[in-house]
């Protein structure tokens, strides 16, 4: 396996890994009363500022020009607005119809990729897509049900995820990952800001509060973004799209062992089919465009 590519994809899974891990900070933010739009706003201001710190002290460039205002609606406008069609969908369909709806997002990139940027869509790739696709659903098991209103939230929130990571592909061609998801974060922080101040916040009140919410800015936004951006690099926005199917996995082990939740044989089973899909993808060779 290429070099290039074996690091792409060691950088894709720790950030899968690092975003599969906030569903149980968030759960235990939420336990201790932060609500939703405080506890985004400081995932995205708190990640955002240590970053931007950094930035300063390192004296790396930032983005300009063209790129700076891709970046930035990356932020206001692609993660905001995939925020909103998920918590929105959630309100009409099953919290399983809407997670399995969101990670639609790796065959949809797959899709946008071969249309639109001239990518090969060989038998690996979608047999991968296909295979971790089949491994999500048995991994959310049962509770498939939602209006229509629903299900478009939820497709909606699937289909702005997968503009944004081919639009990041494009734009990390030119930038540096790190400087590239500051920009992201302080533009999310300064939309989800707004948000907050409309209504009246519950910021944390509790150390335990704290520690999820720094916990969710750290490893589920820090090192989660710049780990899939510096992958997305290396193996192109299929690809990486499809290995960060890998979130799921982790998220019912760590409920398991951290919330004490059941573990069915089909979400084992599920778990080992998207494992093996992402092996066969990160060991393939990138295809060329």
């Amino acid at each position: 396996m290429d070099r290039s590519r074996a690091l792409g994809a060691g950088l894709v899974a720790l950030s899968a890994a690092s975003f599969g891990a906030m569903a149980i900070f968030a759960r235990l933010a939420l336990a201790e009363g932060v609500d939703v739009p405080t506890m985004l706003f400081l995932r995205f201001a708190v990640a955002g500022g240590l970053l931007a710190l950094f930035m300063a002290v390192s004296g790396r460039a930032w983005p300009v020009g063209r790129n700076l205002w891709i970046l930035i609606l990356m932020g206001a406008v692609g993660y905001v607005g995939q925020s909103f069609c998920f918590f929105s969908a959630l309100g009409h369909a099953s919290a399983g119809l809407v997670a399995l709806l969101l990670y639609l997002y790796p065959f949809i990139v797959t899709v946008l990729g071969v249309l639109f940027l001239g990518e090969r869509l060989t038998r690996l790739r979608i047999g991968a897509v296909l295979a971790a696709l089949c491994g999500t659903a048995l991994i959310l098991g049962s509770g498939i049900d939602g209006s229509p209103l629903g299900i478009g939230f939820g497709l909606a929130a699937a289909l702005i995820y997968s503009v944004y990571i081919l639009v990041g592909g494009k734009v990390l061609r030119e930038e540096d990952p790190l400087a590239a998801a500051t920009v992201v974060m302080l533009a999310a922080a300064a939309v989800f800001g707004g948000q907050m101040l409309l209504q009246a916040p519950a910021p944390p009140a509790t150390p335990a509060a704290w520690a999820a919410v720094i916990a969710i800015a750290l490893v589920s936004t820090i090192v989660a973004m710049v780990g899939f951006f510096a992958g997305m690099r290396r193996l192109g926005a299929a690809d990486a799209a499809t290995l960060s199917t890998l979130e799921p996995v982790v998220t019912f082990v760590l409920a398991a062992l951290v919330l004490g939740e059941p573990v069915g044989p089909l979400q084992v089973l599920g778990g080992g089919i998207v494992l093996a899909a992402v092996a066969a993808l990160a060991h393939g060779k990138r295809p060329a465009t």
